[in-house]
């Protein structure tokens, strides 16, 4: 890049943008500085407005090239970006993507041109801009995009990534959240928060309106104190929230002469569904994906209802259907299901044609002979990893014959599995169908990724669903017809209010349910409305207009991919109008940033579209603050390794073992913390066997009563165990650590030799929780282990792949050993890096998941705080909380001790050594 010249014109950098979310620089470390940071996100009635500001010195003596590089929303539009160099302002302008392509194709053709904006995640898309600075100047670089949160499985997301590379003096985070018909809940989740910068987050509530902010010092923000500049802050910050709903007829809105309808009715029933899974068995799909969607499979087909019907069709080069016709749910048809699907093998062509038209004649079928149930729906669901190679392989061809065949009468879902697939092709065969296009990403998740969408589409609960508005009242009006609405998600209209509009907006919205139609009426008064949204603390000017904008334009690009080309002009005509008005950036816009003088490099980017990302990888992805001198293009990656699980005398053990450490003395802010002592491994104990062998376990004393279930299909044996002196030699962790402080024994310690299949470790209705695992006892470890609690309604299964966190249908998976910090109401969610998954509560009892990778690997399990439990606990662990007695030491062997348990008399040795319990 040049230096900058006097007299010469301002160079201009191409930005063909497009969506929004944190950001990032780039420079050699300890030259440029970022000192100050800024994040503010106003959030008004779903509709959010963000601005990210990075102030930013060089410290250098000599010209330094800073990149401002960010991760931003897939489904936001970015209005603005300006760039301040020493009091001068290098603004952004938005122009026709065309237009601005044409000027700029010459610098394109020299190959000077780099991309601004990629895909760099399944939600996110990277945007990037490097200007030269001089030594000691000052660089302010100020990013403005909104979008429209969409509630998905009862739920809205704000996401947002923080990834400074560096700690910085100023760094705050404030969202505002704005809901006038109430907020239900409100949860912070964040993949780099620990225990000392949650001090620096706070959040306020009140009924309509929340407050986050995140404001860390310097010392918070440092990896170590020997790390003065690596900070910890890398990763995701989300927000999640839902809002009360009271009416039925959905909620208007009104605001500067615009209006919007939320319309999401709860407590109606689910109408009962005839679908057919077409799943592609070729033999691209051999290997991990198959196997993937197997275990998808299976899951879903647990999942029906017992009201719905199903069948299956595999494809390759020909189709398979697994019966000659629809099947009832039953159990003995699930089961039959599952099996079927367990023995599916990859192999042959593809022939998506043919698949998805025996699907459609199998419905049509149904329909002649009276076999679907009155007012149900009827889905089809296409799973395919690569475009069409047998049979009809002109995707034109199949568009047009699946349309006719379908007729509007069923909705196709297309799932594309991975980049090999033509997304534009499904994404088209979805929409001319009534239904919609969603990518799988090849990962350890993608069998979860195949559930979720299931679950977005499982309850259907109203169907031609229409908004009707009095036509002397509103105008322009967003879509206002939609063929099926589902449990958890929400209807969003929009429009203009006419300039003589009475005081009062009314509405219906018209539907069918399972056995009846339905009209909702409901009505909204403006002037009370638009006082509503008067707070400028939480409101920006016009959020409303710009709502109904960013509507329209979504739709009027969807509505391109299944329209003939005359009608597409016109579409696109109209969403590019717009976009010029209200300054969005999007597919048919372009964002025309100036430099300064001298920095004559023109960097061109289109905004990604979906199918352009075949063939790349893409991964989660992380924004990234870098910073590189002038010439030095490497950047610096760190990562970091777990220690070697090395038993010491002073420490015990390192790396990953050290979490037992951490759970007896207990560091972490879990509730006030209990007496618990360090755990030093190996050492003298008595020890009985339970069973399966149970993970480590931690605990304190506990209610009595007895349970009424007791572990008599299982071998116990158990360890008695005292505080001694450590040894230095690796060894296996006993499967589950019992401490029992206030009893005559420290610790109990107990294995589980012999389990048939799934195990009810703990129960305990008055906490809550109930925890069961399943444990190999070839392998000495546990398969899963799952944590299921009734407030919040929640579950937690581990496995040794990752842990899966369900709430609401809605599911997240997070690999072991990733920083995970979360909060909800009643509940705190942790991860370390050692892999410690932590659930705590301040009156409940802690429990602890841990992925054990030294000595015996495994899943463990850990409890803290046990004095909590209530006298109905039962269990294979929980009756160690009921009565139990230890018998004296016997005169002749003091290494012998007698335990009852549940009435039964058990022998325990000391040290380690087992005593059958049957």
């Amino acid at each position: 890049m040049k230096t900058p010249a006097p007299g010469r014109t301002c160079g201009i950098v191409l930005v063909l943008l497009s969506m929004a979310t944190l950001q990032t620089l780039r420079a050699q470390k300890n030259d440029i500085d970022i000192y100050s940071l800024t994040v503010d996100s106003k959030v008004s009635s779903r509709f959010a407005h963000t601005v990210v500001t990075s102030r930013v010195v060089n410290k250098a003596s000599t010209l330094q090239e800073v990149t401002f590089q960010m991760e931003l929303p897939k489904k936001a539009f970015i209005t603005n970006f300006s760039m301040i160099i020493d009091g001068v302002t290098y603004p952004g302008n938005i122009k026709e993507k065309a237009a601005a392509q044409e000027q700029y194709s010459a610098a394109v053709a020299r190959g000077e041109s780099a991309g601004l904006v990629k895909a760099t995640g399944r939600k996110t898309e990277q945007f990037q801009v490097s200007v030269s600075v001089a030594p000691t100047a000052k660089v302010t670089f100020e990013l403005v995009y909104e979008e429209l949160l969409v509630r998905h499985l009862g739920a809205y997301e704000l996401l947002l990534k923080v990834q400074p590379q560096q700690v910085v003096k100023h760094l705050q985070m404030d969202i505002y959240i704005f809901e006038p018909q109430g907020i239900s809940f409100l949860e912070t989740e964040s993949t780099f928060m620990t225990n000392e910068l949650a001090e620096a987050l706070t959040t306020s509530q009140n009924k309509t309106k929340a407050h986050v902010r995140f404001k860390p010092t310097l010392s918070q923000q440092q990896k170590s104190p020997g790390q003065q500049q690596d900070t910890v802050l890398d990763g995701n910050f989300i927000v999640r929230y839902d809002v009360d709903r009271t009416v039925s007829g959905g909620c208007i809105q009104i605001e500067n002469g615009y209006f919007v309808h939320y319309f999401a009715p709860e407590h109606l029933a689910t109408i009962p569904k005839n679908v057919i899974f077409v799943i592609d068995k070729s033999g691209s799909m051999r290997g991990r994906k198959i196997q993937q969607t197997r275990e998808a499979l299976i899951k879903i087909l647990g999942d029906l209802g017992a009201r719905d019907q199903f069948n299956l069709i595999s494809f390759s080069g020909e189709a398979t259907q697994w019966k000659p016709q629809l099947v009832p749910a039953s159990a003995k048809n699930v089961n039959e299901a599952k099996s079927y699907a367990t023995g599916i093998q990859a192999q042959g062509g593809t022939n998506i044609n043919d698949a998805i038209l025996m699907a459609v004649q199998l419905l049509e079928r149904a329909n002649r002979e009276e076999l679907l149930p009155a007012g149900s729906v009827t889905l089809i669901i296409l799973l395919t990893d690569g475009d069409p190679t047998a049979g009809e392989t002109n995707p034109s061809r199949i568009q047009k014959n699946v349309q006719e065949a379908i007729d509007g009468q069923h909705s196709l879902f297309c799932l594309g599995f991975g980049f090999d697939v033509s997304y534009t092709f499904l994404e088209k065969l979805a929409l001319d169908n009534g239904g919609l296009a969603r990518r799988i990403y090849e990962d350890s998740d993608s069998a979860l990724q195949l559930q979720d969408f299931y679950q977005e589409v499982a309850n259907p609960l109203m169907t031609s669903v229409a908004f009707e508005y009095p036509s002397n009242a509103v105008e322009a009006v967003t879509q206002d017809a939609f063929r099926l609405f589902f449990k958890g998600s929400e209807l969003v209209v929009a429009g203009k209010l006419r300039d003589q509009s009475p005081d009062v907006l009314s509405a219906k919205v018209r539907g069918q349910l399972h056995m009846e139609n339905v009209t909702f009426v409901t009505e909204s008064r403006v002037a009370e409305q638009e006082e509503a949204f008067r707070s400028p603390r939480y409101i920006f000017h016009s959020f409303m207009e710009r709502l109904w904008a960013y509507l329209t334009i979504q739709q009027l690009l969807e509505q391109t991919v299944s329209t003939l080309d005359a009608e597409k002009q016109a579409l696109e005509a109209r969403a590019l109008n717009l976009s010029l008005s209200y300054s969005f950036v999007t597919p048919l816009t372009s964002m025309v940033i100036t430099k300064p003088e001298g920095q004559e490099q023109s960097q061109v980017a289109e905004k990604p579209v979906e199918n352009e990302n075949r063939h790349r990888n893409v991964h989660s992805g992380h924004t990234l603050f870098r910073y590189h001198s002038m010439g030095d293009r490497a950047s610096r990656i760190t990562g970091g390794s777990s220690a070697d699980p090395v038993f010491s005398k002073r420490r015990g053990w390192r790396g990953q073992a050290g979490v037992f450490d951490k759970l007896y003395s207990f560091p972490t802010r879990l509730g006030p913390p209990g007496p618990l002592h360090p755990l030093h491994l190996p050492y003298p104990s008595h020890r009985t066997t339970l069973g399966p062998m149970l993970p480590d376990v931690m605990s304190r004393p506990s209610d009595t009563s007895f349970p009424d279930e007791a572990s008599h299909d299982m071998d116990l044996r158990i360890k008695e165990t005292t505080t001694a002196t450590t040894h230095p030699a690796p060894i296996q962790p006993p499967s589950v650590i019992l401490p029992l402080p206030g009893q005559s024994v420290d610790r109990l310690c107990v294995d589980l030799k012999r389990s048939q299949g799934p195990t009810n470790l703990l129960s305990d209705p008055g906490q809550g929780i109930e925890v069961t695992g399943h444990y190999e006892t070839e392998k000495a470890h546990f398969s899963w282990i799952e944590v299921t609690f009734k407030k919040p309604q929640l579950q937690v299964r581990a496995s040794p792949e990752h842990v899966v966190v369900t709430r609401s249908r809605r599911s997240s998976a997070y690999k072991w050993k990733k920083t995970l910090y979360s909060v909800m109401p009643g509940l705190k969610m942790t991860m370390d890096k050692a892999g410690l998954l932590l659930l705590s509560s301040p009156d409940r009892v802690t429990i602890g998941l841990l992925s054990w990778d030294g000595p015996g690997e495994g899943l463990r399990l850990l409890l803290r705080d046990t004095d909590r439990f209530s006298s109905h606990i039962s269990g294979t662990l929980g009756q160690f909380y009921q009565d139990v007695l230890w018998e004296p030491l016997a005169a002749a062997d003091d290494s012998k001790r007698t335990l009852k348990v549940q009435g039964h008399d058990h022998s325990a040795t000391s040290p380690c050594v087992c005593a059958d319990i049957r």
